[in-house]
Order: structure tokens, then sequence, then C-alpha cells
């Protein structure tokens, strides 16, 4: 019997975020679910991460809605999975209980099967409630660790530069620390982990280590997750199955490589060697991929890199034998532990798909690739770019600093701005934490939890003012107040619970969001009341000249007979019979 593994499709959510900064329409979304649904992947992510709040900010849709259109044309044919950032949600604040599972409790009625939840510090204590709302609604909760690499220091020069040392530095992220991590997360009650390498850090070597190690250790079902901008994807994701992951999130061939995850095809092309089944209906890939090639063109605008894959029908076409023996070279090398030639093989499988190159300035930093690409916006903005090399040398001390925090949304954000901040000091002849940015400040004061490594005191003072931890206090909390729209008919800004959490994780966006929504529909409305006062005023004008029509149509013995029953039926008052209704009247509407 052949072994089965099953595929986590990301296209719709984590490939196109990656890809075209979710900017998907669900018109575009839509047009793919059809055959989706046939394709029957074990699970489909489709929401969470950027998804609510971009769809919102940018497309000015409702991302429950999305989610509600997505669930009714899917149905049980895949499992439809979200990303949670834990105790911060889908948003980049940590919140109180009532708000984290009133979002899960909705977010699993409206149609998520599957909460992948994870915690940018590897704080579990962090996604604990998380993962029993899931379940507590019906879900199945997926506990993550989140990937990342020791910070690697700048040796440090003596002697006028004759002699260089590198700082000594006890590792933090071993394999004991993740499956440290992994057992913890079972014992929460999980229903399966994910290895969650946001950044595409996780090379080959490490992610066959970890995976193999984990499954020594655990009894629940293994997801790999990993990205392929510094070019460890491919090999690292091979690697990672033949090692025993019991699940691998891929991205469909349009929407793969570069910054988002390996390509399915590429993937199924590996296991029909190896005998695997994915239990994924190969024959509707093909001509979903044509739509999504279709799609990628009319998001070419925020494509950064404009390099498009070469179109594979898994069906109809065949590789080229030079391709074909790096398939096998790269099956073999893993087998062997032959880690160079399987990153050869794999990189050279990559070309012949047309993937971007790796991206060595990320692979050298260490550094997620949205992270550099901020640093790079933000240096730009303030006419800086010549000092992109000290910044990436500062994030490393900075990350230490701040207790070894891994690279991921939102603390990769904090650490590059404040690295940003550190580097304007230096040039400033200021020392390092003059300028500070809120949110770093609140890391290291301990409300976004507990640091991998514990934060020095004196730094904690520098930073913050005391040297004791001050973790986040959900008394404080204070929910989003309701607003009244008076300029449009007097509708509620927020109508129901869900419009509630939106404004709790997103409130500016989501304002503006519900705002819009009551604006369109109170405009629809007096359209509607216009449209009905000219149908009701057309109807009375084609009344009267019908009537006019038939009158004239009347023979003089009909118009005499109806003057005579007017006459007589009319409703005859006085003049004092006038003047008693008018008063009874006015005594109505003054309530007397």
């Amino acid at each position: 019997m052949s072994k089965m593994i099953k595929i986590r499709d990301l296209t719709l959510r984590d490939g196109q975020q990656s890809w075209f900064a979710t900017r998907m329409t669900m018109h575009q979304v839509e047009r793919t679910l059809p055959l989706y649904k046939e394709a029957r992947f074990y699970a489909m992510e489709v929401w969470g991460g950027a998804v609510p709040d971009s769809v919102m900010r940018f497309l000015n849709e409702d991302p429950w809605e999305r989610l509600s259109r997505i669930k009714e044309q899917i149905c049980d044919a895949s499992k439809l999975t979200a990303l949670s950032r834990g105790r911060n949600l889908f948003g980049y604040n940590p919140y109180p209980e009532d708000v984290i599972e009133g979002f899960i409790k909705h977010t699993i009625q409206t149609g998520i099967d599957i909460l992948r939840i994870f915690d940018a510090l590897n704080d579990l204590d962090n996604i604990k409630s998380s993962i029993i709302y899931t379940q507590k609604y019906g879900g199945i909760a997926d506990g993550a660790i989140c990937y990342t690499t020791d910070p690697q220091l700048e040796p440090k020069s003596w002697f006028g530069g004759l002699l260089k040392i590198k700082p000594k530095w006890k590792p933090v992220f071993t394999i004991e620390y993740f499956v440290e991590k992994a057992k913890e997360i079972e014992r929460m009650g999980a229903d399966m982990i994910t290895i969650k390498d946001m950044a595409g850090l996780v090379d080959h070597v490490s992610a066959g280590k970890i995976i193999r190690a984990i499954k020594q250790n655990v009894n629940i079902p293994v997801d790999f997750h990993t990205h392929s901008t510094p070019g460890y994807g491919l090999a690292s994701t091979l690697t990672a199955i033949l090692n025993g992951a019991d699940i691998i999130d891929t991205c469909l061939l349009p929407f793969a490589g570069g910054p988002a995850a390996t390509a399915f095809e590429i993937i199924y092309l590996f296991c029909k060697k190896l005998k695997i089944e994915t239990d994924v209906n190969i024959e509707v890939i093909s001509p979903l991929s044509d739509i999504l090639f279709d799609i990628r063109n009319e998001l070419k605008e925020f494509d950064s890199i404009r390099k498009t894959p070469r179109r594979f029908d898994l069906q109809k076409d065949k590789l080229p034998l030079e391709i074909e023996k790096m398939f096998d070279i790269a099956i073999e090398s893993v087998e062997k532990e032959d880690f160079d030639n399987v990153l050869k093989a794999c990189h050279t499988i990559e070309t012949f798909f047309n993937f971007p190159e790796p991206n060595e300035l990320v692979k050298i930093a260490q550094i997620p690739g949205g992270m550099y690409t901020n640093m790079v916006a933000q240096l730009k903005q303030l006419k800086l770019e010549q000092h992109l090399q000290s910044v990436l040398k500062a994030v490393p001390r900075v990350r230490i600093d701040a207790g070894c925090v891994p690279l991921v949304t939102p603390t990769s954000q904090i650490i590059g701005t404040q690295a940003v901040n550190c580097i304007l000091d230096e040039v400033n002849n200021r020392p390092w934490y003059t300028t500070k940015n809120t949110q770093f400040i609140n890391l290291v004061k301990g409300q976004y939890g507990k640091t991998p490594v514990p934060i020095r005191p004196e730094f904690r003072e520098m930073i913050t003012g005391s040297p004791h931890e001050v973790p986040y206090d959900t008394s404080n909390y204070k929910p989003q107040p309701n607003k009244i729209l008076s300029e449009y008919g007097n509708k509620p800004l927020i109508r129901n619970e869900k419009d509630q959490l939106l404004m709790e994780l997103f409130p500016n966006v989501a304002e503006n969001f519900l705002t819009q929504r009551a604006r369109l529909e109170y405009e629809r409305e007096l359209q509607e009341k216009r449209q009905e006062e000219e149908r009701l005023q057309k109807m009375k004008e084609e009344t009267f000249l019908s009537e006019k029509k038939a009158y004239h149509e009347m023979t003089p013995e009909e118009k005499a007979e109806r003057l005579i029953y007017g006459l007589y039926n009319y409703k005859w008052t006085t003049y004092w019979e006038e003047m008693t209704e008018s008063n009874e009247d006015e005594q109505n509407r003054s309530g007397c």
C-alpha cells in the first residue's frame, strides 16, 4: 500500500499575500472555486493573516462575507483553514479573552475548519486559549511553532582590525527547542502541529532533523510550512517529506516559488517517484492553473518580481530527461544526506520552471523578505538608503537586546523599525535607542508575552523606565464604541457582533469600511425611494390618462349617467362639519 501525504493549498491566502499584497478580489477567488472543489485538497488556506485587513482596506469587501461565500462553494470537499496570531488574532495587539473567543467562534461558524495558531514570540501561553476555543466551537486546532535561527553577530575587531573574534552566543533555537515546543503544544490538546517557517530560513539540513525529531516525540500530525525566498524551499520540503511530515503546504504553480511556498506540481512529481499518494484530483489542476495564470496577469501591478513560472500540465507534459534526472538526484541525495547536491538539484528544477533566483540578501541577512522590503522603503523615505548594510548588521543586535525574538509579524516589523531608528541615532551622533518606537517599548516591557531569552533588567529599564516586566493587562481594555451615522439616515456603524469584532481588531480600517457600507446602503435606499416615487407618479399619470381616454370614448348618455351618479354619491359637507373635522385632527396630532 502506498504512503499518503496530505496537501494544504495556500494559494488563496499565503500565495496571493506573498506575491500580490493580498489584492485578489472576491470575483477572482470565485472563478477558481468550482475547480478547487473538484481538486479535493486536504485543506485550503483561505483566510486570516492579512486577508481580513486587506480586503476591507484595499478592496472594500466584507471579510466575513468572503469566508462565507468560499464555504458555500467548497462545502466539505476540502477543509478551510485560517491563520491566527494567538492572542493577537488577525490584528497586531494583544486582546482580552472575550474578544479572542468571539472571533474564533464566528470564524468557525462562518466556515473555517482548521485554525492555525501561532505566537510571534513562541510564547505558548499566548495560544493556549485559542486552542481551547477552537475545539469548543468544533474546529481543528493547529498549534504552530515559528521557525527561526539564532542571530548572527558581526565579529569584533581587535588590534586595529588585525584580529577578529566572533562573539560567543549560546544557541537558543536548537532541535531540542523545537521538540520541547511541539511536546508542549501536544500537552495543550492541539489536534496537529505546524513547523511554520515564515521567512524560508529553514534549510534542508535543519528541516529533516527537526521533522524527524518531532515525529519521534509526538503522536499528532505534523505539518511543514516554508517559503522559497532564500532558495531553500523546495529542498527543505522534499527533505521534510522524506523525514516523515504528514502534511505539506504548497501553492499552485502560478502563485508558487519566490516569496511564496513551493509548487504543488513539483511536489506531486516527487511524490509520484516516491510512490506517495496526495489524494488530489490531478485532472483539474491544469485548468485551475490556467485560471490562476490569468488572475496573476490581472494582478501584475502588484508583482514586484515579474517572473512568470512555466506552465506545466501534469497529465500531458513530460519533463526533459536532464530535469527528470535532477528529481532522482535530489531524492538520492536526501537519502544519502548529501545536502549540497540536494540543493543544486532542486535549484536546477526551479530554474527549469522559471522561478525567481534565491534572494541572497535575505539569505545572508536571515530576515523575512517582507521585513527586508519594509526596511528598504523606510530608509528610502528618510533618504538614508546608503545605510542599509548598517541596518542589516543592527538587526541581530537589536533582536538580542529584545530577548532574541523570532522575526515574524508583528515582531519582524518592530525589530526592523527599531534597527532603522538605531542607525538613525548613530548617523545623528546620538546613542542607540535614543529614538524608540512605541511597539518596541511594549515588546521590551513584556506586553507581547515572554521572549525566548529573558530581557536584561538594565536594558528594560533604559527602554521602558522600569526594570520589571509588565505583562498585558486585559482589565484596562475598552471595546470600540458604536456610532450613529446621522449623515446616512441615522444608521449605526456597528450592527452585530461580527462588525464589533472587526472594529476591535482593525479600528481605523473597519470604521472606514463600515462607514462606506452605510453610505452605499443609504444612497441605495434614497435611489430606491426616488424610483418608487417615480413609479407611483407614473402609475397615477397613466391612470388619469386611461380614465380620461375612457371618458372621451363614452356616449353622451353614459356621460350623463356618470354625472348624475357622481352628484348623488358625492359626500357633501357643510362649513360647520369641515371646521369640526379640522379641529378633531388638530387635537389628535397634539395628543389631547
